[in-house]
C-alpha cells in the first residue's frame, strides 16, 4: 500500500511572491555559476549595501500602492533630503543627527500634505504627486545648482565604517537601517489596525467607508509614511555618496514602483506583501551586479531586463486576477438552473 505525500496548498495571492523568490534564487545561482566570487556571502551582503536607499523608498511605495494610490515624488524627495543634509552640515555647520531629524520631519510633512490634498480635494494621486515631484526637484535647484559635498564627522563615521558579521562579512549602517525599516513595515502592515485599514482601502475605498474605517486619516498616514521613507532613503543616499545634488535619484520613483510590482503587489491595491518588495529590490540588485561582473554590457541592459520583468509580472497578476474572479463568480460556484420544460 502506497501513500501519496500531501503538499501544502499555495494561496493564489502568494504565487507572485513565490515566483519572485524563485527568480531571485535562479538569478543569483546563475551569477554564481558564471562569475568567479559572485556566490560569496559578501556579494549577497553587498546587495543590501548598494540598494539600501531603494529598499527604504520601495517600502514607502508599497504602502501607497497597497492603498490604491501612487507616489511619483519619492525620487525628488530623496534628492531634496540629500541637499538638505549637505546644506545643514557643510554650510550651516549643524550637528549631523539634528539635520537628519529635521530632514525626516520635512519628508513626513511633505508626504502628509500630499495625502491631505489627494483626499480633501479629490485629486488623482498621479497628478498630486507629479506636482510634488516638480516641487521637490525645483527646491533642490533653488538651494544649489551644483553638487554640495558633505563634510561632517558624523556622516563620515556612519558612511565609512562597517559592521562585522560572522564569516568575515561586513555590512554598512545603511543596510542595517533598511532592514530595521523593513521589519517595522512588516509589523505595521500585518499586526496593526493601520495595516488592516490600508489593505481595506486598497480593496475598495467605498466599502471601507461603509465599514466605518478612517479612510481620510489612513490615506494621509500612507503618504506620510511614503514621505518619511523617501526622506530616510535620501539620508541613506547621502551616506552612500557623501554629497547632495539636485540630479540625484532621477528615475528612482520608477525603480521603486518596478520593485513593488515585481514583488507581487497589485497596482490596483489591496493585495501584496512587503517581503515581496524586498525580493523585488534584490532581483534588481542581482541584475545590476551581474552587469557589473560582466563588465562589457551597458547599464541600459538593466532597464531592458526590468521592462521584461514588469511585463511578465503584470501578466501574472492579470492571470491570477482572472482566475480569482472566475472562482468567485456565481456560475462557478453554483449549478446553472434547469431550463423550463415546454408545455403542450
Amino acid at each position: 500500500m502506497t501513500t501519496a505525500l500531501a503538499l501544502p496548498a499555495v494561496h493564489r495571492r502568494h504565487v507572485p511572491v513565490l515566483v519572485t523568490f524563485g527568480l531571485f534564487v535562479l538569478a543569483f545561482a546563475t551569477g554564481a555559476l558564471r562569475y568567479e566570487n559572485f556566490g560569496t556571502a559578501q556579494v549577497f551582503a553587498d546587495l543590501f549595501i548598494d540598494n539600501a536607499f531603494l529598499l527604504v523608498v520601495a517600502i514607502g511605495m508599497t504602502f501607497v500602492i497597497l492603498s490604491g494610490g501612487i507616489d511619483l515624488s519619492v525620487g525628488s524627495v530623496v534628492a531634496l533630503s540629500g541637499m538638505l543634509c549637505a546644506v545643514g552640515t557643510s554650510r550651516l555647520g549643524l550637528p549631523g543627527p539634528l539635520v537628519i531629524l529635521v530632514v525626516l520631519l520635512v519628508g513626513t510633512l511633505f508626504g502628509a500634505a500630499m495625502g491631505y490634498v489627494i483626499h480633501v480635494f479629490e485629486i488623482q494621486p498621479f497628478i498630486a504627486t507629479l506636482a510634488g515631484m516638480f516641487l521637490a526637484r525645483g527646491l533642490c535647484f533653488t538651494i544649489s545648482e551644483k553638487q554640495i559635498s558633505i563634510e561632517n564627522g558624523f556622516f563620515d563615521t556612519v558612511a565609512l565604517n562597517r559592521v562585522a558579521l560572522p564569516g568575515g562579512v561586513r555590512v554598512s549602517a545603511g543596510a542595517i537601517i533598511a532592514l530595521v525599516t523593513f521589519a517595522a513595515a512588516v509589523y505595521v502592515l500585518h499586526w496593526t489596525r493601520t495595516g488592516r485599514n490600508v489593505y481595506a482601502i486598497g480593496g475598495g475605498e467605498q466599502s471601507a467607508l461603509f465599514m466605518g474605517l478612517p479612510v481620510a486619516r489612513t490615506k494621509i498616514q500612507v503618504y506620510a509614511i511614503s514621505g518619511f521613507c523617501s526622506a530616510l532613503g535620501g539620508v541613506l543616499f547621502a551616506f552612500y555618496t557623501l554629497s547632495g545634488d539636485g540630479l540625484h535619484a532621477v528615475g528612482m520613483e520608477l525603480d521603486a514602483i518596478a520593485a513593488v510590482v515585481i514583488g507581487g503587489t497589485m497596482l490596483t491595491g489591496g493585495s501584496g506583501y512587503v517581503v515581496g518588495t524586498l525580493l523585488g529590490v534584490l532581483v534588481l540588485g542581482v541584475i545590476k551586479t551581474m552587469l557589473t561582473f560582466e563588465g562589457t554590457l551597458s547599464s541600459w541592459w538593466t532597464r531592458i531586463a526590468i521592462s521584461v520583468l514588469l511585463f511578465a509580472f503584470i501578466a501574472l497578476q492579470r492571470l491570477v486576477g482572472i482566475r480569482r474572479r472566475a472562482r468567485s463568480s456565481p456560475s462557478a460556484s453554483s449549478p446553472a438552473p434547469a431550463s423550463p420544460s415546454p408545455t403542450s
